[in-house]
């Protein structure tokens, strides 16, 4: 018999010794990715069961409620809701199936209306949310704490316990159907925002603003030429997170906005829905337009959402 080489002995103790045997898989990490698996279904499957209702012609609507998938997929709703057909073709498709909305859906105009509203509320409640929170986190008055505290009590209280005041407000203000009885309960500051600016504000440095007081600068001063400036990633966080609430919001402008002219998307959505001769729901248009409206708000989210997850994360908001 041969004898092995030195190297080759070597080269076989290697290889032998290198050996890792392959990881078990637990079973408790196989219920963990089962359980991951369910969660993501039971959170996907509500938005597909939209985009099928969505593609799904009316007249099927009720007799392919059970199936998984349209038999005959059409992007008519899509095009009802966008108002791409004529007032003739919208007419002979009421007459076949009457549980079409008969109404024609401005889209464009209530996309306009929900961008002023929820652009003005994001501009207001951004800045001044900003500035209070800097007072709460800088500057040094009696009872500051126990102020902060009172407020911040105020994200235990229902909205909805606020708008009888809020609605008695506006009217005796005479803002009912107007862009500003929309934006002004929520223009200028939400216990939230002004917590999630001050988390921010308190683990700021504060070498800069020491140095601008020496050189005679006021506290507006340090506020908007360091301090905004400096906290540029929660603020973007921050106005991304208040628009995506407020173009999202239906029940107050329903109950002030309800005039055709500054009508938001949300609300004309329901008017949509119930435009029927027989008054039932048109879920499929309805559903149709669901998925429209909601483009804007998930595109901004997909792109951006990674800064606002980092920024919450600095802000020390769990």
């Amino acid at each position: 018999m041969a004898t092995l080489s030195k190297l080759q002995v070597k080269r076989f103790t290697r290889e032998t010794t290198n050996h890792e045997p392959k990881k078990r898989i637990s079973g408790s990490r196989i219920l963990m990715w089962l359980f991951l698996i369910l969660l993501l279904f039971v959170t996907i499957f509500p938005l597909y069961w939209v985009i099928r209702t969505a593609v799904t012609p009316p007249k099927k609507v009720y007799s392919e409620a059970r199936a998984l998938a349209p038999s005959d997929p059409t992007t008519q709703n899509i095009e009802r809701v966008l108002g791409l057909i004529s007032d003739e073709e919208l007419t002979a498709l009421v007459k076949k199936n009457p549980t079409i909305s008969a109404g024609k859906l401005d889209f464009l105009h209530f996309v306009k209306n929900s961008c002023i509203v929820a652009g003005a509320i994001t501009a207001g409640q951004t800045f001044f949310s900003s500035l209070a929170a800097y007072a709460f986190a800088r500057l040094r008055f009696p009872l500051r704490n126990l102020i902060f505290y009172s407020y911040l009590g105020g994200l235990m209280v229902p909205s909805i316990v606020l708008f009888i005041p809020n609605f008695v407000l506006i009217r005796n203000m005479e803002w009912i159907g107007t862009y500003k009885g929309m934006i002004a309960p929520t223009f200028l500051m939400t216990p939230f925002a002004v917590f999630f600016m001050r988390q921010f504000f308190l683990n700021l440095n504060t070498d800069l603003e020491e140095a601008a007081k020496l050189d005679g600068a006021t506290h507006a001063g340090i506020f908007l030429k360091i301090a905004m400036p400096l906290s540029k990633g929660p603020i973007f966080t921050l106005a991304i997170l208040t628009f995506i609430t407020s173009w999202n919001e239906y029940l107050w402008p329903f109950l002030v906005g309800r005039d055709e002219k500054v009508r938001v998307l949300t609300v004309a959505l329901s008017v949509f829905r119930s435009q029927t001769p027989q008054g039932g729901p048109d879920w499929a248009g309805l559903m149709a337009g669901t998925i429209v409206a909601v483009i804007p708000t998930f595109l901004l989210f997909i792109f951006l959402g990674r800064k606002v997850v980092d920024s919450i994360q600095f802000s020390g908001f769990k």
